[in-house]
């Protein structure tokens, strides 16, 4: 028996390795990282570009991302509060921004995904801080004061983007050229 006989009956490489590669992107956020510069954007936009049926697009990053939630809950005592389900709303923003990539996913396709999706969770975020915080004045003032403290940060949320978007959809991409199996199915 061939060692990829198993391609043959039906397994389907591409949904697993896409789960492999998102999952372990949800997981590189428990490593030690600089503030922001974690993978979990660019793992909701490759999840969103790469499977075929939206249910697994929005749901494996989801999954994967409440995952090592509970992981960093458990071991670091990680606030789950309201704010993380603003932060899962950015996840669905940056799934769906995937999803509308079409099908060329070159360089400066994944470069202007990567981008918009760092701005809508640096936007949709930092406007969910202001509004629930004491700290900022519920003016406009408050407002760009919030998003002023906050341009650091998008710094890194870019710079993750960049990184972790580019290392997946070319790693994914060189990996697909080079097995046949992960030509895309119906997951």
């Amino acid at each position: 028996m061939s060692r990829l006989s198993f391609l043959r009956r039906g397994f389907r490489a591409r949904p697993v390795v896409l789960f492999l590669l998102v999952l372990s992107a949800a997981f590189a956020r428990l490593l030690p990282h600089p503030p922001n510069f974690t993978p979990i954007g660019a793992m909701a936009l490759f999840g969103g570009a790469l499977f075929c049926s939206r249910k697994a697009a929005w749901l494996v990053p989801l999954a994967a991302m409440f995952v090592s939630d509970l992981v960093l809950f458990l071991w670091h005592g990680w606030p789950l509060g309201w704010m993380t389900l603003v932060i899962y709303a950015c996840i669905l923003g940056s799934v769906e921004i995937g999803r509308r990539m079409g099908p060329a996913k070159g360089l400066w396709s994944v470069v202007f995904a990567s981008f918009l999706s760092a701005l809508l969770f640096f936007v949709v975020t930092n406007f969910a801080v202001w509004l629930g915080s004491t700290f900022y004045p519920k003016t406009l003032l408050g407002l760009w004061e919030c998003y002023l403290a906050a341009l650091p940060f998008f710094g890194n949320t870019l710079g993750a983007y960049a990184l972790y978007g580019l290392a997946l959809f070319g790693g994914f991409s060189l990996l697909e050229g080079r097995v046949r199996a992960l030509s895309p199915s119906k997951i």
